[in-house]
């Protein structure tokens, strides 16, 4: 086994934001880059535990992109690269990051505190999600994202969340504020893995962009797509609503990489 320790340079962190990949952020909710090899040679692979990750080409060099959950506490983390019979470990330097808190009151007091048939489809839903999130198809991710809805950010990622008073899980999106009826569009190419009404995130598709890309449209007023359907960016996928768990018209808009929810605007296409 080759055993590395690998710093990401300076000059790779600057490029980032100028390149297709996104700027590297070593904090929770963002994303590690780590620079495998030279493009020249056949792409490797890579993976954290058993949880594999998207390697992309940018500026003559291979890079994973490491998804960093939300919760993830400061300190170090080990990925594994792979070429041919080659093993490579590569750690990155985890940094804290604190996100504000965003109050927020809810009308309908059973999206905040569900009875118990409620609950039991919330864990029907969750377990169908979290096999969608989890899936890592072979195609390479373009990681230059467009906007899906116009409209102010009325919501950024990773905000602590308090409903009517009670605390729960930080906003793992971006909201983006905009009038019932307005279009929702495929922010990159992509194949839709899924489509459906669920308890809080009401009407909602996923696509799936590659390689553990995936991304994920809520509150929807319409769907007009059908799963395994191939989108082009720009696809009309629906139309804004306020279905599921809302306080108004709005798109919720989630980014998934390496089954971890990160936050969309370091993938969004910059001028």
């Amino acid at each position: 086994m080759n055993l590395t320790r690998l710093s990401v340079t300076l000059a790779t962190l600057l490029a980032g934001s100028a390149l297709a990949s996104p700027p590297h952020t070593p904090v929770p909710g963002g994303i590690a880059l780590i620079d495998l090899c030279s493009d020249r040679q056949p792409a490797p692979s890579a993976q954290w535990g058993e949880q594999p990750l998207a390697v992309v080409r940018d500026k003559g060099r291979w890079i994973a992109l490491l998804g960093i959950p939300l919760d993830t506490l400061p300190g170090e983390l080990e990925i594994r690269s792979f070429f041919g019979s080659t093993a490579s470990d590569h750690s990155v330097t985890i940094r804290p990051h604190n996100y504000p808190e965003q109050r927020l009151t809810i009308k309908d007091q059973r999206k905040v505190d569900p009875d118990p048939d409620d609950l039991a489809r919330i864990a029907r839903e969750k377990a169908h999600t979290e096999t969608i999130k989890a899936k890592f198809s072979k195609d390479r991710p373009d990681t230059v994202l467009h906007a899906p809805a116009d409209g102010r950010l009325s919501s950024r990622f990773g905000l602590r969340r308090i409903f009517n008073g009670q605390p729960r899980n930080p906003h793992n999106g971006l909201d983006f504020a905009a009038p019932t009826g307005a279009p929702v569009r495929a922010p990159a190419a992509g194949t839709v893995l899924d489509t459906g009404e669920y308890f809080f995130n009401g009407n909602t598709v996923f696509i799936d962009h590659g390689q553990g890309l995936i991304s994920a449209y809520m509150h929807l007023s319409r769907i007009d797509v059908r799963e395994g359907q191939r989108l082009a960016r720009g696809d009309r996928i629906g139309a804004v609503g306020a279905t599921g768990r809302s306080t108004g018209p709005h798109l919720h808009w989630t980014v998934i990489l390496n089954n971890t929810a990160v936050n969309p605007e370091l993938l969004l296409k910059r001028p």
